[in-house]
């Protein structure tokens, strides 16, 4: 009795269902073709950063795919819609991870110029820590990126950054998505950017804020108890532990703060409110802004000028948040507070958010611009 192989059994019984599937796959001109294998859909359609989104067709063993126009070089986030359910590309372990709406992500790569692409240069450390927070009562990470070469005992000691998160991301954010340490890598491998510590600390102050959902952004109430306690949680704890176990400047002209969205908003709230800790201060697209300026920034005048080294602040022009941005840097202006506002196409994502870290990084601990 002849026996077939087992190999070739298995080989000739595997369909063609089985066989992997390439998504996304990013062409030479910059077009990338997605993939979904959904042989039961009635319609797949592509939501994705960068490109409108359009229907998928329909092609051999069900799978789906469409291929777009050419991409600028950047990280896009993407997903499928399958009769009217959204679901992330199971064949990608590109994650753009989010507490309320995880994205896939694909990378378009360009030249070594652009600050977030991983080039040979020396390389920083990201930390993950974990403590219990006293004043919130739950266990609370927050993740210290290191420079190249960081010496724990460097007779100078490190300016930090503590760099905030938006609405529904987690701490990780900035790194995973914003590719925060490889832009510090590459600038201060460029000599443009001092070698500094970056904190980036989970940016919620209540459990509230995050249950529920998007609608909490429009709960007065908790949005602004978050953002309270946040700021007691960064100044009280977040702050002297880092001190603490780095060696880091405990002084105000070393300590910078910056973030987007949610974390644009509270470094407004909490830098200029607290000049004698931060006088470097960044926000980007800042959401969840309290339109009362007058009470959020009670002691806003022209002697803050002399306290804070930058005020940067910077929105997309596509962005449906930044007519409340021109706002507060027109009625900072009318307070006399000098600021810089920065304006560029685009909306509200990191696709800006990686640009403008770039743009800022090299601007703090310089002398004042």
């Amino acid at each position: 009795m002849n026996h077939v192989p087992v190999v070739l059994m298995l080989a000739a019984a595997t369909p063609v269902l089985a066989q992997p599937l390439v998504s996304p796959e990013v062409h030479p001109d910059g077009r990338v073709t997605f993939r979904l294998r959904a042989p039961d859909a009635k319609e797949v359609v592509l939501r994705c950063e960068g490109t409108k989104a359009g229907p998928m067709q329909k092609g051999e063993g069900g799978v789906w795919s469409l291929t777009t126009e050419p991409l600028e070089p950047d990280i896009y986030a993407y997903s499928f819609v399958v009769d009217g359910l959204k679901v992330i590309d199971p064949a990608n372990p590109l994650l753009k991870y989010n507490l309320l709406n995880t994205d896939s992500q694909v990378h378009v790569p360009g030249p070594a110029t652009l600050p977030w692409e991983i080039n040979d240069v020396p390389h920083g450390v990201v930390h993950r820590h974990l403590y219990r927070s006293a004043i919130l009562g739950d266990d609370r990470p927050f993740l210290v990126y290191t420079p190249p070469s960081y010496d724990p005992a460097a007779k100078e000691p490190y300016a930090v950054l503590y760099l905030l998160h938006g609405f529904s991301d987690a701490e990780d954010a900035w790194v995973s998505v914003g590719r925060a340490n490889i832009i510090l890598d590459n600038l201060i491998a460029q000599g443009k950017a001092k070698p500094m510590l970056v904190v980036m600390p989970l940016g919620y102050g209540n459990k509230e804020v995050i249950k529920g959902g998007w609608a909490s952004v429009r709960n007065t109430g908790v949005w602004q108890d978050s953002i309270q306690k946040f700021r007691e949680v960064l100044l009280q704890e977040i702050i002297p532990q880092v001190e603490k176990t780095y060696r880091v400047a405990p002084d105000r002209e070393a300590r910078a703060i910056a973030g987007l969205s949610m974390g644009g908003t509270q470094s407004l709230f909490i830098g200029l409110n607290a000049p004698d800790r931060f006088v470097w201060i960044g926000a980007f697209s800042s959401g969840g802004l309290d339109a009362n300026f007058e009470k959020a920034y009670p002691s806003m005048n022209e002697t803050l000028n002399a306290q804070l080294r930058l005020l940067w602040i910077a929105c997309g022009r596509q962005d449906g948040l930044i007519g409340l941005n021109r706002k507060l840097v027109e009625w900072l202006k009318a307070k006399g507070v000098q600021c810089t506002w920065t304006e560029t196409p685009g909306g509200h994502s990191f696709t800006l958010w990686r640009r403008y870290l770039a743009d800022l990084a090299p601007l703090l601990f310089q002398g004042k611009p």
